[in-house]
């Protein structure tokens, strides 16, 4: 979002500008992949997992902008929340223009509710890796630089610390990337919502232009590399709320 968000002063008094591209051509990249700043990676799921069963859990992922990783796994079936925020942090400095200095310790992070029962942690961590970010970046994705954006999974507990720590290896094994990954795992870390007007963004400003360019594609990706757990439906925010 850096040389694009925080150009708008508007944009953080909430007033939501629809601006550039057309309408059909933002449709459009909805249905077909497209080549974007970060181009998904085919990768095999993590040899080691969690138990589908029953229940609802809880997992948070930062990888850049929030924007578009939150507008991936709004798409992922088995999800039933996908809330953006910030994470690793305290309380008083999860305000957007605060984190937005890099210096509060913070990440744009988003969290994750789902039943592994319809997705296991292992399914939504191969999700993170291969189409919400580039797992090679070190604080930086595509065009925003700085450590707010970088590569992180915030394990909830020993399991999560555990699968993630295995899947790294296992994909740094792999050679998959053309750089080793530089994700990090944090524990002990809490997650605080992000302001209205950044939930449900993708989907409620598919013309934006970093939106268009930047993020749609990952959704077209998701529904490409991964049919079985895409969903056309994304689980909102603010309807939720509502």
């Amino acid at each position: 979002m850096t040389g694009i968000e925080k150009t708008r002063p508007f944009f953080t008094r909430g007033a939501l500008a629809v601006l550039g591209f057309a309408a059909v051509a933002a449709a459009a990249l909805w249905q077909t992949p497209a080549r974007s700043a970060e181009d998904a990676v085919v990768i095999p799921p993590p040899a080691m997992d969690e138990k589908a069963a029953p229940g609802s859990e809880t997992a948070i992922f930062a990888g850049g902008c929030f924007w578009g990783v939150q507008g991936v796994f709004q798409h992922v079936k088995g999800v039933s929340k996908a809330v953006s925020g910030y994470t690793g942090g305290a309380k008083d400095d999860a305000v957007y223009e605060t984190v937005g200095t890099g210096r509060t310790g913070h990440a744009e992070s988003v969290e994750i509710t789902y039943d592994p029962s319809k997705v296991t942690y292992g399914q939504l961590l191969q999700v993170y890796f291969s189409v919400a970010h580039n797992p090679t970046q070190l604080n930086f994705q595509g065009p925003d630089s700085g450590t707010q954006y970088r590569s992180t999974i915030f394990a909830e507990n020993d399991t999560q610390k555990k699968i993630a720590q295995s899947y790294i290896e296992q994909l740094d094994k792999a050679k998959l990337y053309p750089a080793r990954i530089v994700t990090t795992i944090e524990t002990g870390k809490t997650f605080y919502p992000a302001e209205n007007y950044h939930q449900d963004f993708l989907t409620l400003n598919p013309t934006y232009p970093y939106i268009v360019y930047n993020d749609l594609p990952k959704v077209a990706n998701l529904k490409q590399l991964f049919p079985a757990l895409y969903s056309d439906k994304p689980v909102l925010v603010l309807s939720a709320s509502n």
